[in-house]
């Protein structure tokens, strides 16, 4: 099962085999009190957020895994919830969160898979698509961007790494540069919070096939969003609600457009770059089931946009995080795809008609 855009199919299977241990004695951890222990640079530089945020979030989730009782030393909410982020925040070692916390590994695999479903149940709530009310500033950023008009959101594919799924056909979820992926559809606004995000589709799927059968396509074309636009880079469709650039732009009008389509566009690529800096298990990729992977892309998607509603600043990178590492994985997962011939000649003739009544005057 996966997560198919707004809705969600929960799995409670672990992401490890459980540890199942005969005749040894139980151990009992001593764990740091890390929300009083840290101070706030610290704790935002290892848990991704501040304090003040976690707190905001622990309110929202915590229902859902917090015990009765604190017999046998069971893990307290906010220890659940920061042996998570601790997670989100580290190169995908499920050791390394069970060593910081101070709990078996067996414990961080049910814990990161049962708060993880907690947070990414929050998505209706946190990334949602624009309201008619919020359609004309959302156009206004972006003319702030470039003076493009009447764009109010960016689309593109991003790599997420996963380990060989297994099954039948393993092989459909590698992709063009040869390892094994997610292709995840972002949509972003002028300010870099998401929008939607479609997390099901396997490595060596193109971004053009995702969005055709988004449900996000359907709603445009349902005209739920009129006088709006997106855009996407050369391996979409051209369509009368999304525009690509130009494959070889000759005239001055032609370049104007272009540049700034590009400018505009790149709002999507700083997005991900962002949320994936935020939470560095994105760019290193998981080795966990396949539907918790799915469920860890929507749930730091959540709290992406939970940072950006609550203004925080990008985060420092943790100390045992390489930023050029980081860095390097997130410029190689932008595979673009193959340009795309459209011959659909109406909708070219619209966007030509922008370019020839808009852009001309600049």
């Amino acid at each position: 099962m996966a997560f198919v855009e707004e809705e969600f199919f929960i799995d409670d299977d672990l992401d490890i085999l459980d540890i199942v241990e005969f005749g040894f004695p139980r151990k009992i951890y001593n764990r740091t009190n890390h929300f009083e222990d840290l101070d706030n640079l610290t704790f935002f530089k290892r848990f991704r957020l501040t304090k003040n945020t976690v707190l905001h979030l622990l309110e929202l989730i915590e229902v859902d895994f917090e015990y009765d009782n604190n017999l046998n030393n069971s893990v307290t909410p906010i220890d659940q919830l920061l042996a998570v982020l601790r997670f989100y925040a580290s190169a995908g070692h499920l050791s390394t969160v069970s060593d910081f916390i101070g709990m078996d590994v067996s414990t961080a695999s049910r814990i990161v898979a049962k708060v993880t479903r907690a947070i990414a149940r929050l998505y209706p709530q946190f990334v949602k698509m624009l309201g008619p009310n919020d359609l004309i500033q959302a156009q206004t950023d972006f003319y702030r961007v470039v003076s493009f008009p009447r764009v109010i959101g960016c689309v593109d594919g991003t790599h997420i790494r996963i380990q060989s799924p297994g099954g039948e056909d393993p092989e459909v979820f590698r992709n063009r540069k040869g390892y094994f992926s997610i292709n995840v559809q972002g949509i972003c606004d002028a300010n870099l919070t998401l929008l939607d995000v479609v997390a099901r589709w396997p490595g060596s799927t193109n971004d053009s096939t995702i969005f055709n059968n988004s449900r996000i396509r359907r709603r445009f074309e349902n005209n739920e969003f009129p006088n709006c636009l997106l855009l996407g880079d050369s391996g979409y469709i051209v369509r009368n609600y999304f525009l690509t650039p130009l494959l070889n732009p000759l005239l001055r009008n032609e370049r104007l457009y272009n540049e700034a389509h590009i400018r505009s566009r790149n709002v999507i690529e700083r997005c991900f770059g962002v949320w994936k800096r935020r939470f560095p298990v994105l760019a290193y990729g998981m080795r966990l089931k396949l539907n918790t992977v799915l469920q860890v892309i929507i749930a730091t998607a959540v709290l992406h946009n939970l940072a950006k509603r609550m203004n925080e600043e990008e985060p420092p990178l943790p100390d045992d995080v390489n930023q050029e590492e980081v860095n390097y994985l997130i410029a190689i997962a932008d595979i673009g795809d193959v340009p795309n011939i459209n011959q659909n000649v109406h909708v070219n003739h619209f966007r030509d008609h922008l370019i020839r009544d808009y852009f001309s005057r600049l």
